[in-house]
């Protein structure tokens, strides 16, 4: 049976894809995993794509897994080819939705408006309560603090220029939802034309957040692709 392991995105947690491991059972066995101070795992000295790449390769050596696939949403899907790039012999396959591939400063400092955690408490307290129950002991606050550093960063010198998805071999399919406010379609074609082995899927009426995602359809693009 093929492995395959889900990369859940910033401010997220593996528990996120519990609908979509309920679809893909029987047909894969799947792997979660949380990154670094991310749905309870301990909390490391800041956030940044390498070490979220260093706790999948740790992960992987952990339960014995030379090689697997990899379905990445969001920044799961950026630390995929971060670390396809870094140790491609640890991917073979890398299945990406709603990765944000352009960075800079200018928008950096826009998402970074989005974590403001005390404009989440006063105006949407339900999701900063889901928040804290999500990220459980660490405190929520600073998960959006440490994840806005790392944005900052990335603005600054992002870990993947386009130049370096072209060193990159393994099977990539690149997938946007055709409502992602924060991924462009630009971003996303240029990074497809850049890499030597991909295929581009867009799917129709889905929006960025995780919750909007049609697991149903997610599910049979992911059997698709993989097997």
């Amino acid at each position: 049976m093929r492995e395959i392991l889900l990369l859940h995105g910033a401010i997220g947690a593996k528990d996120q894809f519990n609908d979509l491991v309920q679809k893909l059972e029987g047909r894969f066995k799947v792997h979660t995993m949380n990154f670094s101070g991310h749905g309870g795992a301990v909390m490391p000295e800041s956030f940044s794509i390498e070490g979220f790449a260093q706790d999948v390769a740790e992960y992987l050596s952990a339960i014995n897994l030379q090689s697997v696939g990899i379905f990445g949403y969001s920044m799961g899907g950026y630390v995929a080819l971060y670390l396809a790039k870094e140790h491609p012999q640890l991917v073979n396959r890398i299945f990406t939705l709603a990765t944000k591939f352009d960075w800079s400063p200018e928008i950096a400092l826009k998402e970074t408006r989005m974590l403001d955690a005390a404009k989440i408490a006063d105006k949407v307290p339900a999701f900063a309560a889901a928040l804290e129950q999500r990220h459980y002991p660490n405190d929520w606050k600073q998960v959006l603090s440490e994840t806005a550093k790392m944005m900052v960063a990335m603005g600054s010198e992002n870990p993947l220029s386009l130049a370096d998805f072209s060193g990159i071999h393994v099977p990539v399919r690149i997938g946007i939802g055709d409502r992602d406010a924060m991924v462009t379609l630009e971003e996303t074609i240029a990074v497809y034309r850049q890499l030597p082995n991909a295929s581009l899927t867009v799917f129709p009426d889905m929006a960025h957040p995780i919750e909007k995602v049609a697991v149903n359809l997610l599910g049979d693009a992911l059997d698709s692709f993989f097997l």
